[in-house]
């Protein structure tokens, strides 16, 4: 007889748990869901009050085997898995599909796996809280029905094997929204003025830069300026100095961390979850889907103890934290580490580094304020109205930013910031340079992984589990890619004034770079389109955050679940029945780009079988010429020469050996053709652009990797027929004309000729 069988959701954290209960419990692991809703048909009986059809797994059946073996066996059960809405239906779902009573089965939750925190809930077990489980039920049925109706809908009025879902396609439609944003723009030019000042009497000259309160749209105006600044002379008009101070950051929240991993480690948010997963398997952490800021009062004491013991007591500042994001549901405490006394861990790089990262951002937010002194200083020449303006700040006291400072999205130009020389009101000041410098509007930021999360949040929408599926799905569906964007070189102009003199010169910058950023696919752009045109009420911002709304009144008891479904079904149901029975509004029309000056015939760019392409129409009686667009082009923004770029594969280079080498794009991607064979191009390479001098030793370096591919691994004298070869899926035996395998476990430099006969006795076998 098994006296306790301990249910969680993974091995790993059944590994950690089973170290601090003893022989007496046995933990072990359903490897997360262990059914869903059937996937034949909608798996949902609308009839019936929406009553979900649920199916285990195909691969789960001998996992739910043996647990139905050790739960007849077992005394005690405990389920023990996770703590938020998906653990919640886990649970339910194991007593259902294990025949455990829901009113008796033990249910026990933790926010961390410690020994203390595992034997507390032991102590005081509950049963499986079924207002959750509604909660996760109705986010997953109708889930199902708006993707079961939606995607039909796609396939039939933009393109088969099309899908659409909730969440994902409110996502959609941010980066969608942002990328036309960026389209649409149009940058202007702006002169900005700044000045190199020193205080008159001061015999070292130490030099301060300030800045112009006031912009000029034209080059001509800040000509003008600058030949007024000629025998000007400039005062302090004020100088002010105040005493401020830096709070720091609350501690990490899902999101928080999603975003600080992103900007600080370049972690994109599903890696940031699968190591925070790791980290609180190993107990190392608490519970990572939280939205909530609240640290329990035992880790602000231990962080106190640890500040006073690093730092000092003028460091210590108890602080605590109210969660601001209504409904926050999850779990009620913060991420942090399970033991802040611990300040490093075993494991991954990665790991350690985001360890350190929660570590440091936990213990700063119990540090002190960091205190500075910001003086601001105006300047003028008494003439005209714009006065230059210039802020210092010191920090008289380090506080939290000794250990850690968050991070921002979008680092802006910080003028000042230094220590200033002290000047009084009235003080006569001398320029060394007055600069007029060319600047250019900016458009806006596309979204990172991280900056979408935080949008989402701000709308609410979504939860902490959903963010990382969320950008995952859209990105594995291709209606979002993740692309870098290298700078671009853009000239400007810089006049400067120094000892009564004009210098205008032409300097250049590289701008426009971008690192991971969400840009939305030809795909992605027509299917929001089209959503938006007929599910004006899915793809709206405040109906989506409505309904996480909704959620959390099911899952805090004061909104019956099916009720909640069946408001949202019948008036979605109808307009998908519109949507049907309407006509194509032509949404993947083809654009018009212009006429082919070689054939006269029109140019055009839409969506094909294969995804994006542009076509050259043929003459009456001709099939058109078809192109593939690039990676980053998109159909609205493609140019006629641009276009016609793309037909100019497959081109030739040149000749390597007295053959031809010919740049292309086929079905496996681009491609060198050479004396009968194909080389793959690397990413790196562009078919359109690749050299001559680059194709030679790309097709140098792919012989050289073939000849030794053929060259024998091992040859035996006693017995010549037998050899060992390189395969293309790896090394094998061969013997008079016959190939045989050689196991994985097996290293071929090291087979004797007996072993090499009784593999191949064995295969004949």
């Amino acid at each position: 007889m098994l006296e306790n069988l301990v249910i969680v959701e993974s091995p790993a954290k059944a590994k950690t748990i089973e170290k601090f209960l003893g022989k007496n419990y046995k933990v072990c692991s359903s490897y997360g869901h262990i059914r869903d809703l059937e996937k034949k048909g909608l798996g949902i009986d609308i009839e019936n009050g929406f009553s979900p059809s649920y199916e285990i797994s195909a691969d789960k059946k001998n996992l739910v085997s043996e647990l139905t073996k050790m739960t007849k066996e077992a005394e005690n059960i405990w389920l023990a898995s996770d703590e938020d809405r998906e653990g919640e239906a886990i649970a339910w779902h194991l007593a259902q599909v294990l025949n455990l009573p829901v009113e008796q089965t033990k249910r026990i939750v933790f926010h961390e796996i410690t020994k203390n925190a595992i034997l507390k809930a032991i102590e005081s077990p509950r049963t499986i809280d079924m207002n959750l489980v509604n909660a996760q039920q109705a986010r997953r049925v109708l889930d199902r029905l708006v993707g079961f109706e939606l995607s039909p809908v796609l396939w039939k009025k933009v393109k088969p094997a099309l899908s659409a879902g909730r969440v994902q396609s409110v996502a959609v439609r941010l980066i969608v929204e942002r990328e036309r944003e960026i389209i649409a723009f149009q940058s202007s030019n702006y002169y900005r003025i700044t000045a190199q000042f020193y205080r008159t009497d001061d015999a070292s000259k130490t030099l301060f830069k300030a800045v112009l309160d006031h912009q000029f749209a034209t080059k001509e105006e800040a000509l003008a300026y600058l030949e007024g600044c000629k025998d000007a002379t400039w005062k302090v008009t004020n100088s002010e100095t105040k005493p401020s101070q830096k709070l720091p950051a609350a501690p990490f929240t899902t999101s928080t961390l999603q975003q600080e991993a992103g900007r600080k480690l370049g972690l994109s948010v599903s890696q940031t979850m699968s190591i925070a997963q790791k980290l609180y398997e190993n107990g190392h952490i608490t519970y990572m889907r939280t939205d909530s800021v609240n640290l329990a009062t035992q880790a602000l004491a231990a962080a106190k103890a640890e500040i006073i013991k690093e730092f000092g007591e003028e460091y210590s500042a108890w602080r605590t934290y109210k969660t601001k994001s209504k409904g926050a549901q999850e779990a009620h405490e913060a991420i942090r580490p399970t033991y802040i006394e611990k300040h490093t861990i075993e494991g991954t790089a990665t790991e350690k580094k985001l360890y350190d990262l929660i570590w440091k951002r936990t213990v700063a937010s119990q540090m002190a304020a960091a205190k500075t002194e910001k003086t601001t200083i105006t300047i003028s020449d008494g003439k005209r109205k714009e006065q230059f303006v210039v802020m210092g700040e010191v920090i008289v006291f380090d506080g939290f930013i000794k250990l850690y400072t968050e991070s921002v999205d979008d680092e802006n130009e910080n003028e000042g910031g230094g220590i200033l020389p002290h000047m009084s009101v009235g003080e006569t000041l001398t320029s060394t340079t007055i600069e007029a410098t060319e600047r250019f509007t900016q458009p806006p930021y596309r979204y990172s992984e991280a900056t979408l999360v935080k949008k989402l949040e701000e709308l609410g929408i979504g939860r902490p589990s959903t963010y990382a599926p969320t950008i995952t799905t859209i990105i594995n569906r291709d209606y979002v890619q993740k692309q870098n964007r290298e700078a671009v070189k853009r000239n400007y102009t810089q006049i400067t004034l120094k000892g009564g003199k004009l210098n205008e010169k032409t300097l250049s910058e590289n701008v426009g770079k971008e690192k991971n950023k969400l840009f939305p696919t030809d795909i992605g752009i027509i299917v929001n389109d089209y959503l938006e045109s007929q599910f004006k009420a899915i793809m709206d911002y405040n109906f989506t955050a409505t309904v996480e709304k909704e959620f959390d009144e099911i899952a805090e008891g004061k909104k019956e679940w099916t009720a909640m479904i069946s408001d949202f079904y019948s008036p979605f149901h109808d307009t998908v029945e519109t949507a049907l029975e309407t006509q194509n509004r032509q949404i993947n029309q083809a654009r018009i780009l212009g006429v082919d000056p070689v054939s006269g015939h029109q140019v055009s760019a839409r969506i094909g079988r294969y995804g994006p392409m542009v076509q050259i129409d043929g003459a009456e009686g001709e099939k058109p010429r078809y192109a593939a667009m690039k990676k980053g082009q998109l159909i609205p923004t493609i140019t006629l020469e641009e276009a016609l770029e793309l037909f100019s594969l497959p081109r030739t280079l040149g000749e390597y050996e007295e053959k031809e080498i010919v740049a292309g794009i086929g079905k496996f991607g681009p491609y060198l053709r050479w004396n009968g064979k194909f080389i793959s191009l690397p990413k790196t390479e562009d078919p359109h652009t690749v050299t001559l001098e680059t194709a030679t030793e790309l097709i140098i370096q792919k012989t050289e990797q073939d000849k030794k591919a053929k060259e024998p691994i091992k040859k035996f004298d006693a017995d010549p027929e037998v050899v060992i070869l390189n395969g293309m899926y790896g090394p094998y035996i061969q013997y008079k004309g016959k190939n045989y395998r050689i196991p994985k476990s097996k290293d071929p430099q090291a087979l004797s000729l007996e072993d090499c006969m009784a593999l191949i006795s064995k295969s004949k076998k």
